[in-house]
């Protein structure tokens, strides 16, 4: 099997997938992503910190059932917060959403100014982690305690 590829979405997500086959291109229509969807406890307070901190725009979304949020990651592709989670539990740092920045130091910075904890892989506060092709990131978690990584990679 073919290992990970690191699939680039609009506006910096980033997401691992296996490719299903080494002949898979576009032409032959390969799935490309339309939405991540996250299952919350308190869907004003994610709202807030993927607006607020993460600066992603908001996006219409057809339910108009107060349960739901869209916010814009990129050109084709969304976040999908949907109220209903019945508690806030632990995620493991393994599963995370990416993001890149040009400027990470700006953006660290801004995590301090808005008082939002974040830190190295290993967990040292307030650090980054290099990573071994140069690459520095920080890991944040939302309020329902995923883990987000912002990262300074240029490709």
């Amino acid at each position: 099997m073919p290992l990970p590829t690191l699939v680039r979405l609009g506006c910096g997500l980033s997401l691992a997938v296996a490719t299903l086959s080494s002949g898979c291109t576009a032409s032959r229509n390969t799935p490309t992503i339309n939405h991540i969807a996250v299952y919350v406890y308190d869907l004003p307070k994610s709202v807030a910190f993927y607006k607020d901190v993460m600066q992603l725009p908001e996006i219409p979304e057809p339910f108009h059932d107060g349960k739901h949020v869209w916010l814009r990651l990129g050109p084709h592709a969304q976040l999908h917060l949907i109220q209903g989670a019945t508690a806030v539990i632990d995620h493991d740092k393994n599963a995370h959403l990416a993001f890149h920045v040009k400027d990470l130091d700006a953006f660290a910075a801004r995590l301090t100014q808005l008082h939002i904890p974040y830190g190295s892989w290993t967990g040292e506060a307030n650090q980054t982690t290099p990573r071994p092709d140069g690459i520095k990131q920080v890991y944040l978690r939302d309020p329902d305690g995923f883990w987000v990584e912002v990262n300074d990679d240029r490709f």
